[in-house]
């Protein structure tokens, strides 16, 4: 094992070829700051996917550009100055141009591609796989409740599913309450510290209104969990919602096959003598890995999924696949 190569994750050295998967610009910093830089000084190399430009993001843009109104060239020229700090911040990591890996998908809208375009969201993620060829990849965990981080760790890991080879997976989590399972935790040195705080600097627009937020966040151990076998998967579904709310409830299911989708009176579900739910068998076959997904129907502006994902065993995959 390499000096400074965390206990868990493979040997950091020339060989290593980490992908980052980061849904919005700052995620990378946030998540991964010091990973990339000691995967950097070992000689290996680092693409960074981002997954969206990260300009569907109204109130810090209200408070610097004093408007109240949004409109879509503000966006775009939003995603622009994004982009030029997130190229800072890079930089400050020790990364060239050059890795970085824009996909241009909409803000707040993965979960929505993954669900109705399933086919080409995958073998995007795909392409970038077979053109990078890591043989290390960190994605959001599938238990951050941010609806594009949850749909990223699904979307990358139908990608591998489908791959020929088996790099190495570990996720991270920044939206919501890390749990207690194995973790590898990055032991840095104060330098690559300073780094990782100077490259979230960089990120001027989110710190406008959420500074404390955003360092604290960044200030927190980086820790990765790894995905492997035998998978965690659960044959049941963690969701019991009120009986008043369920007629404005939808259940959708993601797996290799495609995504399917039912409002959840229905949905093909056996209601469990202790009250929870399973996916009919009717419903379904075994293609694996299999993700569900609980969504509230209403417009609301609480960004933040409040079910989230969960993964399946893949019993069963649901009849009538939406077309992708």
């Amino acid at each position: 094992m390499t000096r400074g190569a965390p206990l868990g994750l493979p040997v950091l050295c020339a060989q290593t070829r980490l992908l980052v998967v980061a849904p919005h610009p700052d995620d990378e910093t946030i998540a991964t700051g010091l990973l990339v830089q000691q995967v950097r000084e070992a000689g290996g190399e680092v693409c960074i996917v981002l997954l969206t430009p990260g300009d569907n993001n109204p109130w810090p843009q209200r408070w610097l550009e004093r408007r109240l109104r949004i409109d879509a060239p503000d966006r775009r020229r939003w995603a622009q100055r994004r982009g030029i700090e997130m190229q800072q911040a890079l930089e400050r990591l020790g990364l060239a141009q050059t890795s970085l890996r824009p996909l241009g998908w909409p803000d707040l809208g993965v979960s929505p591609l993954l669900l109705h375009s399933t086919g080409s969201a995958v073998a995007a993620i795909a392409q970038e796989l077979d053109r990078f060829a890591p043989n290390l990849i960190v994605v959001p965990s599938l238990l951050d409740r941010h609806p594009d981080h949850g749909a990223a760790h699904v979307v990358v890991r139908l990608a591998l599913a489908g791959h020929a080879a088996s790099p190495a997976l570990f996720t991270y989590l920044i939206h919501g309450m890390p749990g207690h399972r194995g973790f590898v935790e990055i032991q840095a040195t104060p330098a690559q510290v300073t780094n990782k705080r100077e490259a979230l600097l960089a990120h001027r627009s989110q710190l406008a209104l959420s500074g404390r937020r955003l360092h604290r966040l960044a200030d927190r151990p980086e820790r990765y969990v790894e995905i492997g076998q035998p998978s965690l998967a659960a044959d049941v579904l963690p969701w019991q919602p009120p009986r008043w709310l369920q007629p404005w409830l939808g259940l959708s299911v993601v797996n290799p096959t495609g995504a399917y989708r039912w409002a959840w009176p229905n949905a093909p579900l056996q209601r469990m003598p202790d009250g929870r739910f399973r996916l009919s068998s009717s419903a379904c076959d075994q293609s694996a890995p299999c993700f569900a997904h609980l969504s509230l129907n209403l417009p609301s502006p609480w960004i933040f999924d409040h079910w989230g994902w969960c993964e399946l065993q893949a019993s069963h995959t649901p009849v009538d696949p939406v077309a992708a």
